[in-house]
């Protein structure tokens, strides 16, 4: 059995899962409400409280969709019942960061500015304090989807080996080089 796969899924209260005929799983909770297909071959039970996703078979198919599917649906019950949050960083003389509505305004360093739409799934803060390098902050029930637009974000100015400059997430470790050493 996959260790992640067989580990049972507790339901907190106010959480509710159902599974329609065609193999698709409905989350919903305090926060809202998320749906993903499931594969056909994969079984969901449920009984006490608890959520138990089985393989019928131990093909080498079966035995990825199994754990891949327990860590999706689980990720769905933290969502609903406590959603997910990323913090981002943006390290750099002159880095902003600014929310207008959805729409997020960076400043990274580059001869304009850049304007990001973030999905209605998704909100954000962006902090700035005097010495301190802007935060951003990004809140979601989706957590594939929150990771995806950190990586957006983070895609706009990857962090340099040597300075250290650029969007990286919060208590993230840059692997740092040294520069060019004069010659004698």
């Amino acid at each position: 059995m996959s260790r992640i796969g067989k580990l049972p899924i507790s339901l907190p209260s106010g959480v509710q899962v159902e599974v329609s005929n065609e193999n698709t799983v409905t989350v919903k909770g305090p926060k809202g409400t998320l749906t993903t297909p499931v594969d056909r071959d994969i079984t969901l039970t449920q009984a006490d409280g608890q959520l138990v996703v089985e393989r019928p078979t131990e093909q080498k198919r079966h035995k990825a969709m199994h754990g891949l599917y327990r860590s999706l649906i689980n990720n769905m019950v933290n969502g609903v019942s406590n959603g997910f949050e990323l913090k981002l960083e943006l390290v750099g003389v002159g880095y902003k960061a600014a929310m207008a509505g959805t729409t997020l305004e960076l400043s990274l360093g580059y001869s304009h500015n850049i304007f990001l739409a973030l999905p209605k799934e998704v909100t954000a803060t962006a902090v700035t304090e005097k010495g301190k390098n802007p935060i951003v902050t990004l809140n979601s029930i989706d957590n594939q989807l929150l990771g995806q637009v950190a990586a957006k974000i983070r895609s706009l100015r990857k962090v340099e080996p040597y300075k250290g400059k650029g969007v990286r997430f919060v208590g993230e470790q840059i692997r740092r080089k040294a520069g060019k050493t004069a010659s004698k």
